[in-house]
């Protein structure tokens, strides 16, 4: 599991755009501003919806 997506601490029940919301909010806004990251702030979003699809497998084998 990701590290970065397990400090943003959400609930694998919300959607992938909703904690993609709250991982873009937890972002300095100079980090979104510098033009040249783009590509890494898209890796780190990519990664981030990786581990969010992996936690909801997980939630829902437990659940049943």
């Amino acid at each position: 599991m990701s590290r970065a997506y397990l400090n943003l601490g959400v609930s694998p029940r919300i959607t992938p755009l909703a904690m993609l919301r709250v991982a873009i909010s937890r972002l300095h806004p100079d980090t979104l501003a510098v033009r040249s990251w783009r590509a890494a702030r898209k890796r780190y979003y990519r990664e981030l919806l990786q581990a969010h699809a992996k936690a909801q497998v997980r939630a829902q084998v437990a659940c049943e």
